[in-house]
């Protein structure tokens, strides 16, 4: 059913055709005025076009927001993610899925400053995008009207669209008037591609597919060595260069391209139900989920870092369903950042034709005791008749078992 008596609505508009038509749509079906907000989340694209594309189509000047976010997004969002190592599905580094908290609070942050009742979005009806928008603005703001365009309008297919545009005198970029090879999305994090060439999970997806890297058989035949430095789980410079968390994803990305680092093609479980294909693209992050797991490795208690891997499905799973702002991925994420604080060295790295190799990992806090490893004398530092015991203890219960004739672990 359509929302009611909107009097006012915050759209997140890129200025695309589509939020271009909606902005219009919602103007002529629910007479409501219209606030834009454009976020700047390190997407790559100018986003002046944009606002004079809201001016064209007459939202007032006050009603035109656009805030450039890629460090809140890069040092609230996406930092505070990899220190939980989180992977959707073992391997989706969630780059669309982390992005869309960060939109909606903005929107109802805008919202509740210009007395707006209503917030839209475009994402369709078929994919995970709306249930991350609307589950985040109704944990913001659970009075607030949602309006979700592909659910209402019969603007059902790209004729329609552009057909509507052309009606309502919206100027449409040239090669928006084909049919478009594949929908994408980026920000700072990836670039993800799904639908038409890659709807058939068996077609290899088209090289112009992959728009943020290499391919690893065009990288360079060279290796590049680097050196990154954390401090309690965040990345906090380059090779011994300190910089901000927008700046240093941004240097990680301009290495990963060069090197052919981070492309991903993936068959994933979407939360409505069905299966979907897409092509991701996530060079720095994945350079950079690679070297925390490193620090990690001399830094973590076993114990510690075994339970942050056994809830690390499920944090992914939350953010990926959208539910960043619910009490459990607080909890998660408080064990995480708590897990953190002797998270603290150096990881050195050789990235090379779509590899990150770790080569070194150092630290202050480093559990890694050099003693008690090695294969020379440790005068004294490990017993080894200590083993049998503990072997022997650990396995009471399977000899028990044994005994009473279940033998093997037979129940």
């Amino acid at each position: 059913m359509r929302v009611k008596d909107v009097k006012k609505v915050v759209l997140a508009y890129s200025g695309g055709l589509d939020t271009s038509v909606i902005l219009k749509w919602l103007q002529t079906t629910y007479n409501a005025e219209v606030v834009t907000f454009t976020a700047d989340l390190g997407q790559g694209e100018e986003l002046g076009p944009a606002k004079e594309k809201a001016r064209l189509l007459g939202i007032q000047e006050g009603n035109i927001f656009m805030d450039d976010l890629r460090e809140e997004f890069t040092r609230d969002f996406v930092f505070p993610m990899f220190r939980m190592n989180a992977q959707y599905e073992g391997c989706y580094l969630l780059g669309t899925s982390i992005a869309r908290p960060l939109i909606a609070k903005r929107q109802i942050e805008i919202a509740e400053k210009v007395g707006a009742d209503a917030v839209s979005h475009g994402a369709t009806g078929k994919g995970n995008d709306q249930v991350r928008f609307e589950i985040a603005y109704y944990a913001l703001k659970p009075d607030v009207k949602v309006i979700a365009p592909w659910r209402e309008w019969d603007l059902t297919s790209r004729t329609r669209l552009i057909q509507f545009a052309e009606e309502h005198q919206i100027p449409i970029a040239k090669d928006k008037r084909g049919e478009s090879p594949f929908s994408v999305d980026a920000n700072l994090l990836h670039s993800s591609s799904e639908g038409k060439v890659l709807e058939e999970p068996w077609d290899e997806p088209p090289e112009i597919v992959w728009q943020r890297t290499l391919s690893p058989m065009d990288a360079p035949d060279k290796v590049t060595e680097i050196v990154i430095e954390f401090e309690r789980g965040d990345a906090v410079g380059i090779n011994g260069e300190r910089m901000s968390p927008a700046t240093l994803l941004t240097r990680l990305n301009a290495l990963g391209k060069e090197n052919g680092i981070g492309r991903l093609d993936l068959v994933e479980n979407r939360f409505v139900g069905m299966k979907s294909r897409g092509a991701y693209e996530t060079p720095g992050g994945t350079i950079l989920h690679t070297a925390h797991r490193a620090i990690e490795s001399i830094t973590l208690d076993r114990e510690a870092a075994h339970l942050k891997d056994s809830l690390m499905p499920r944090y992914a799973e939350l953010i990926y369903n959208g539910f960043w702002f619910a009490p459990e991925r607080r909890m998660i994420q408080a064990m995480a950042d708590a897990s953190q604080a002797s998270v603290t060295g150096e990881v050195r790295l050789k990235l090379y034709k779509g590899n990150t190799i770790v080569t070194g990992r150092r630290s202050p806090n480093s559990l890694y005791s050099m003693k008690h490893v090695t294969f020379e004398e440790d005068q004294g530092a490990y017993d080894q008749f200590d083993a049998q015991g503990f072997i022997k203890l650990n396995a009471l219960r399977l000899r028990l078992g044994a005994m009473a004739g279940r033998k093997g672990g037979e129940l």
